[in-house]
């Protein structure tokens, strides 16, 4: 029985929508209060994890900030295996 739920669940997609709330969470987490507020984290596409921000005062702040970030978020996702952050500015909901 698990693996026929473990099956669906990966044919429906609910394995990468739960990564993605943890890596949201996380991503959340690492950057704090004031920016995340004006980020969004995206997909991760071989190891590159996509941040959408809100203006390009905060995507300046975030490209110093960079290494930084890479480094909470190996410590907190080790398994994501993210080794860039790309930023690019558009809408935050």
């Amino acid at each position: 029985m698990g693996d026929v739920i473990a099956q669906l669940m990966a044919r429906q997609g609910y394995g990468r929508l739960q990564s993605a709330a943890i890596e949201s969470e996380t991503w959340q987490q690492a950057v704090g209060p004031p920016l995340g507020e004006h980020t969004r984290p995206g997909r991760t596409r071989r190891g590159v994890l996509e941040i959408t921000v809100r203006n390009s005062t905060v995507l300046q702040e975030l490209i110093f900030r960079k290494t930084e970030l890479l480094d909470k978020l190996a410590h907190c996702l080790p398994d994501a295996n993210i080794s860039d952050l790309r930023f690019r500015v558009g809408v935050i909901d």
